[in-house]
């Protein structure tokens, strides 16, 4: 005990003097505070200020995202500042001549954030162009292109829980080409936008100007004709819809979206119809989450609705629940929402190429080989699926993210997705049908497939190796009794490792965004005439599937 004294008392000054110096730099009197009382609660605090000070906030191909707090391990002004400046200079050594575009949603901290942005941008001798005000973060991906930016940020944590918030980057035409422009950047460009904001010296030493100039409502407007455009006018219009934008910034934009597009607005939840920071009626504001949805439901069954749509906060993604013919209400998968909108543009004779991620249904695969169609898959994340072809016709990923017209946005847009989910609804109930009946006429055609996940969250990431490895070491001869036909390990690529039978697939991978290793489940089964029996059969191989699955991973499911 005596001879680690004086190690612990050197570790605590360390920190100390860590502190200190990040304080005399940090521009944000708030955060100089905070750091301030984590410093006089010491020792008792070290633990938080360690975890403070355990390392800064990585620029990644998903920009920034983290906890509101001060210090470098976190979402705070310094860090926006640093994050700024380096996408400024990155811009500048590209040769990148346009303005930057900055929008921002409701979360705490978000506007500041983006004045921020914009002052460190004019301060770099670039014009900087803030969007009106909370706005959904496809509007933002749409306007970099619209007004010929050379990137944009838009300050969001998507469907984070309320004490986050984070930075993502989008480039223009310039440096983005034909497949990148209006898309979320990729490699090597947050590798050099990171080693850009490393090579910072002192914040107080990055020039500020003036918060660039507000934009008025054209922006918007001109996204809502784009969206409007892809409905077809002729098409039926008449549905009864509900759609809440779960306490995030997509509701008036819907709303309008969905008026101008010819349907009737949409009833919103009201408790959820708002922007609200603190997220109050959900545990977790993503519409995946088990209850997230609840009040949706009740709302559409209540009201007798056609189609009930869900936005996640920065409504770049949306879900889609359905009637179950018995007063109950169903939420649609992700890849059954993605299915349904290929084969809608498959039956509208739009061509093109039609892509999915690795994670997702394989039906997509299916349909484009049957129906004459090209396919591609990309590993998961819309900054590769929006990169896929030039011919891009629809993308998807089973996470509730959907391109739909990639000729304006190369990125997932829950607005834009939901005017055609409507659109197909609004078709469907003009014969009497619902979504619901054309998923099964799509079963019937292509038989059933039916997905699952194996999620399990670790305390200590080292326990996610330690699954791959024995993934590894352990290839499955079969699964669910059938010989394996294939086995890809896309090592060093992605660790990623997927096994395939003749009518099962497995696709596991380490997630990019949480401490969890995700084992993505999928069964296929031929109707047989018996569709019921069908999705019963394919079910219980799903459940069979993950048992299996957690055997070989060696964890519990």
């Amino acid at each position: 005990m005596t001879d680690s004294a004086p190690a612990i008392d050197a570790n605590l000054d360390a920190l100390r003097a860590e502190a200190l110096q990040w304080i005399t730099d940090d521009p944000d009197k708030a955060g100089r505070d905070e750091l301030y009382r984590l410093l006089d609660g010491l020792p008792g605090t070290t633990a938080e200020l360690a975890d403070r000070f355990s390392g800064r906030l990585k620029f990644g191909t998903a920009g920034l995202r983290g906890p509101l707090r001060a210090g470098p391990n976190g979402m705070n002004l310094a860090v926006v500042r640093a994050a700024a400046a380096g996408l400024a200079n990155w811009l500048d050594a590209k040769g990148a001549e346009g303005p930057v575009v900055i929008g921002y949603d409701a979360r705490h901290g978000s506007r500041d954030f983006a004045v921020e942005t914009a002052r460190v941008v004019t301060g770099s001798g670039r014009r900087a162009l803030l969007l009106p005000g909370p706005l959904p973060t496809p509007v933002t991906a749409f306007a970099v292109t619209h007004l010929d930016g050379a990137a944009a940020v838009q300050v969001t944590a998507s469907h984070n829980p309320p004490q986050d918030n984070g930075y993502k980057v989008y480039l223009g035409r310039e440096l983005g080409g034909d497949l990148g422009a209006g898309a979320q950047i990729v490699p090597p460009a947050d590798t050099e936008i990171e080693a850009a904001i490393e090579a910072l010296g002192p914040l107080s030493e990055i020039p500020l100007g003036d918060e660039g100039e507000t934009l008025d409502g054209t922006v918007l407007d001109a996204y809502l004709a784009a969206v409007a455009s892809v409905v077809d006018p002729d098409d039926p219009k008449r549905l009864a819809s509900v759609a809440t934008p779960m306490h995030g910034v997509g509701g008036a934009t819907l709303v309008k979206a969905m008026e101008r597009a010819g349907f009737g607005a949409p009833t919103l939840v009201p408790e959820q119809a708002e922007p609200d920071a603190d997220f109050p009626t959900v545990a977790f504001p993503n519409p995946e989450e088990p209850g997230a949805i609840d009040l949706l439901k009740a709302l559409a069954a209540e009201e007798g609705a056609d189609v009930a749509l869900a936005l996640d906060p920065d409504a770049d993604r949306c879900s889609v629940a359905v009637p179950t013919g018995d007063g109950g209400w169903r939420q649609l998968s992700g890849n059954e929402v993605g299915v349904l909108l290929a084969d809608h543009w498959m039956r509208k004779g739009r061509t093109g190429t039609y892509a999915t991620t690795i994670v997702s249904s394989t039906q997509l695969k299916a349909m484009c080989e049957r129906r004459g169609h090209a396919y591609m898959e990309t590993l998961t994340g819309f900054k590769w699926l929006a990169r896929t072809s030039p011919d891009l016709a629809f993308a998807f990923e089973e996470a509730l993210g959907y391109c739909v017209a990639p000729q304006f946005l190369r990125d997932k847009d829950g607005i834009s997705a939901s005017l055609v989910v409507a659109e197909i609804a609004a078709g469907q109930a003009a014969r009497f049908a619902t979504l619901q009946d054309r998923l099964d006429e799509l079963a019937e055609e292509f038989g059933v497939y039916e997905t699952g996940q194996l999620s399990v969250r670790v305390e200590d990431l080292s326990e996610i190796a330690a699954c791959m490895k024995r993934l590894r070491a352990n290839r499955p001869a079969s699964l669910l009794d059938e010989p394996v036909t294939d086995y890809l390990d896309r090592l060093p690529e992605a660790d990623v490792v997927t096994v395939t039978t003749a009518n099962a697939r497995v696709v596991c991978r380490p997630s990019g965004t949480e401490p969890k290793l995700k084992a993505y489940l999928e069964v296929r089964e031929d109707t047989g005439g018996d569709l019921t029996a069908a999705r019963e059969r394919a079910r219980a191989g799903v459940e069979a599937l993950r048992a299996e699955v957690a055997g070989i991973l060696g964890v519990p499911h």
